[in-house]
């Protein structure tokens, strides 16, 4: 009862102050909601800067060639190969038609039934001989792919490999036979070409993590597929010690540039292509960061001016409640409440555009769906500020004397 006592003259205080009620509230709300999907943003990003890259990436070198002629690949492909294996200190060369975090996404959809119109988006790499020793991959099951097929190893006019052998990944076959062992098991392209599951590796990152957007486990949906010297395969990675990379891949770069006089020859080290690819995702994050302090400010700011307002307003008020007996720890605790109301009227506004909002940008944007639970941690962080922020103007009134008070409005 004491408790209704003491918020009904604070809810009519509200009443008469109505306006500056309203905005406080909306501010609140609009922060909250704001606020939310932010917070959850920061996080999503942050996890794709955490994900895991099963291969071994320290002394990595990538070299692409831009400008040579792709009928001559057949015969410039093992030349170049065997040049870079002549460059001391590279223990393994190979060349590939993509890398992970690389934007160049190979695409093709697969399923475990033939004939399956429902296909499982999938990043394809075509690999040359060795190139898992390059990459560093791990085997979980099964084998490598042999001599033959990688002889046998061509690409059809879809852009799809004409052999019948597969590797995927261990996130890839989950998702393909979830309650099987992929090993050994078929694999049925879009187009209705048939693959054997020879290999299960470690889950690898595609080239893009954009192709299963608002799906993490997406970005470790992959295929390796055998190819021989083509014109498809365009990225030669170098392995070797990672104290001498950067020697090598200029010294690569050189011998490539000499060879191909007329064509772009570029050289960058596996960690520098993590660094481009990210690049766009840590500044996201630092905009994120910085609309989220930049609404608590003015949030803060916002309950700062506002409360100071009702504190000069009411003077006389407060006077008179000190003067029959009210204590600077009542003073206070009215402010506090007053302000807890009004925030928690907002944050309760703000939550359910916060989870609207949510829902329009997972449907029209590469977000994915907010759990429940960042909602009432946001909201007790926003509360939790308005009480900051309330507390100055509450002490300003608090050391208010009864006769200053009331000589000040009389």
């Amino acid at each position: 009862m004491s408790i209704n006592m003491d918020i009904m003259p604070i809810l009519s205080s509200l009443r008469r102050h109505l306006i500056p009620a309203i905005l406080i509230i909306c501010e609140v709300a609009l922060a909250c909601a704001v606020m939310c999907n932010a917070v959850f943003m920061i996080s999503e990003k942050v996890t794709d800067l955490q994900l895991a890259n099963n291969m071994d990436e320290q002394g990595i070198s990538v070299v692409t060639i831009d400008g040579s002629d792709p009928d001559q690949a057949v015969n410039t492909i093992p030349r170049n190969l065997d040049l870079l294996r002549g460059i001391p200190g590279v223990s393994s060369v190979s060349i590939t038609n993509t890398l992970p975090l690389t934007d160049n996404a190979w695409q093709n959809g697969f399923s475990a039934q033939a004939g399956e119109k429902r296909t499982v988006n999938t990043s394809t790499y075509f690999l040359a001989s060795g190139a898992e020793r390059s990459l560093g991959l791990r085997l979980l099951r099964g084998r490598w792919f042999n001599g033959d097929e990688y002889a046998g190893g061509k690409l059809n006019n879809n852009y799809a490999s004409v052999g019948h052998s597969v590797i995927i990944t261990e996130s890839y076959a989950k998702r393909i036979w979830p309650n099987d062992d992929a090993l050994g098991k078929t694999l049925y392209s879009r187009a209705g070409d048939s693959y054997q599951v020879v290999g299960v590796i470690a889950d690898v990152l595609a080239p893009s993590m954009t192709i299963n957007s608002g799906n993490r486990n997406g970005a470790y949906w992959s295929a390796f597929f055998p190819l021989a010297p083509a014109a498809g395969l365009s990225y030669y990675v170098i392995r070797s010690d990672a104290s001498s990379r950067d020697k090598i891949l200029r010294s690569a770069v050189d011998r490539l540039s000499t060879i191909e006089p007329s064509a772009v020859v570029k050289g960058q080290t596996f960690e520098a292509i993590r660094d481009d690819y990210f690049a766009s995702t840590k500044s996201t994050i630092w905009i994120l960061m910085l609309v989220c302090a930049t609404m608590l400010l003015v949030t803060a700011f916002g309950i700062v001016g506002l409360s100071s307002f009702w504190v000069r307003q009411r003077r006389r008020q407060i006077g008179i409640r000190r003067a029959l007996g009210a204590r600077r720890h009542d003073i206070l605790a009215y402010f506090h409440t007053e302000n807890f109301l009004l925030s928690a009227m907002g944050v309760v506004i703000g939550m359910g555009m916060a989870y609207g909002v949510n829902v329009l940008l997972s449907q029209h944007y590469e977000v994915g769906r907010m759990p429940l639970a960042y909602l009432p941690i946001s909201a007790l962080i926003i509360v939790f500020i308005g009480q900051l922020s309330v507390l100055g103007p509450a002490v300003k009134a608090s050391m208010v004397t009864p006769v200053v008070a009331i000589r000040a409005n009389g």
